[in-house]
């Protein structure tokens, strides 16, 4: 049987089971983040990939009021993100895709893309055995399915909008800037948090 559990995650109430990551409270830095962007961010809703319980996504617009768009590949992950949308009194502002990411994101462009993605190397993943392998195992160096939010979030941020990117080292985003030099997408800024990174990319036209 599974457990859900309630946490605070700064004004939200969250809750979540052992199916997806345990919400890190660390991560609202995450959301924050993505608040002082919003206002002057290009016409478009926000778009969370990798939401897991949909915690940060959830309080990113719950700071800045636009539309969220939720995808996970998991069905526990979209089944929670619901509920938390739900109990937060968000329910009708909160759309949530459920499948791959390269499938399932509507085709309209959003103004800030958030992306939460598995940032742990497949072969250190055994160091965290409390946590699901779905939720952080991120390929053989850690950034198979970051590689895949940057495609996306290039296809669908709007010309000057904002990609948020949430991945365990500052070594990490540079790898991904140089292997996006081709795209429209430019490494603006890194921020450290408690437990990992987030990156800024910004969309120039």
């Amino acid at each position: 049987m599974t457990l859900r559990q309630k946490m605070a995650f700064s004004h939200l109430t969250i809750e979540f089971d052992d199916r997806v990551l345990t919400p890190r409270p660390w991560t609202a830095m995450q959301s924050q983040w993505a608040a002082e962007l919003i206002p002057d961010a290009p016409v478009g809703r926000v778009l969370e990939l990798c939401a897991g319980a949909g915690h940060i996504g959830l309080l990113a617009v719950s700071l800045s009021n636009r539309p969220l768009v939720c995808v996970d590949l998991n069905p526990a992950a979209c089944e929670l993100t619901e509920r938390n949308a739900e109990v937060a009194g968000m329910r009708d502002d909160v759309e949530v895709h459920c499948g791959d990411l390269t499938q399932v994101v509507p085709s309209e462009l959003f103004g800030v893309v958030i992306a939460d993605p598995p940032w742990v190397p497949a072969a250190e993943t055994a160091r965290f055995p409390e946590d699901p392998l779905l939720a952080i195992d991120g390929g053989d160096d850690g950034l198979e399915i970051a590689r895949l939010c940057l495609e996306v979030a290039a296809e669908r941020v709007a010309d000057g909008g904002h990609v948020l990117i949430q991945l365990g080292t500052s070594e990490q985003a540079h790898r991904l800037s140089s292997e996006s030099c081709s795209t429209p997408l430019h490494l603006v800024e890194i921020r450290d948090g408690e437990r990992g990174v987030v990156a800024r990319f910004d969309r120039v036209a």
